[in-house]
C-alpha cells in the first residue's frame, strides 16, 4: 500500500511538472518554432499580396525583396515569441513611412491574418498572444485613420 500511494504521488507530482512546464514554453515553441513560423508566413503573404486593396504595397518589388521581406517578417515572429532568431530589419516605423497605410488597410491585414492562423489551426490562446504582439506595431504601420 506505501509503495502504490509513493507511486501516485510520484506520477502526480510529474503531471503538475509537465503541465506547468509546457505552460511556460515560448510562444515560438507553441507555435511550432521556426518552420511553422516559415509556413504561416508564406501563406500570409500571398494572402496580403493577391488581396484587391492590399496588393499595391507589393507592386515593384523584385524577387529578392519580396524573399528579404519574408525572412524579415519570419526574423521578426521568431524573436518577438521567443525564439532564438535574430532581426536585422529596419523598425516598423521606418519600414512602414510613407505607404500611407490607413486604419482600413490594418484591418483587412489583421483579418487576412487570423484566416491564415485558423488554415493553419494555431489554438485561440497563441493568437490571441500572437495579435497583442502585432497590435503593439500599428502605431508606427498606420498612417492614415
Amino acid at each position: 500500500m506505501k509503495q502504490v500511494l509513493k507511486a501516485l504521488l510520484v506520477s502526480v507530482f510529474v503531471s503538475a511538472f509537465a503541465i506547468a512546464a509546457h505552460a511556460q514554453e515560448s510562444l515560438y515553441k507553441r507555435l511550432g518554432g521556426y518552420d511553422a513560423i516559415a509556413a504561416v508566413t508564406d501563406d500570409f503573404i500571398v494572402r496580403l499580396a493577391t488581396n484587391k486593396d492590399l496588393s499595391r504595397f507589393f507592386v515593384g518589388l523584385s524577387d529578392d525583396s519580396k524573399g528579404k521581406v519574408r525572412a524579415h517578417i519570419i526574423d521578426l515572429v521568431c524573436v518577438k515569441t521567443g525564439g532564438p532568431c535574430t532581426y536585422t530589419g529596419r523598425d516598423m516605423k521606418t519600414s512602414h513611412k510613407g505607404l500611407a497605410i490607413t486604419e482600413n488597410d490594418w484591418n483587412t491585414m489583421a483579418k487576412l491574418f487570423v484566416e491564415t492562423l485558423n488554415k493553419f489551426k494555431v489554438p485561440q490562446k497563441e493568437q490571441d498572444e500572437l495579435l497583442a504582439i502585432v497590435a503593439t506595431t500599428k502605431k508606427d504601420i498606420v498612417e492614415k485613420m
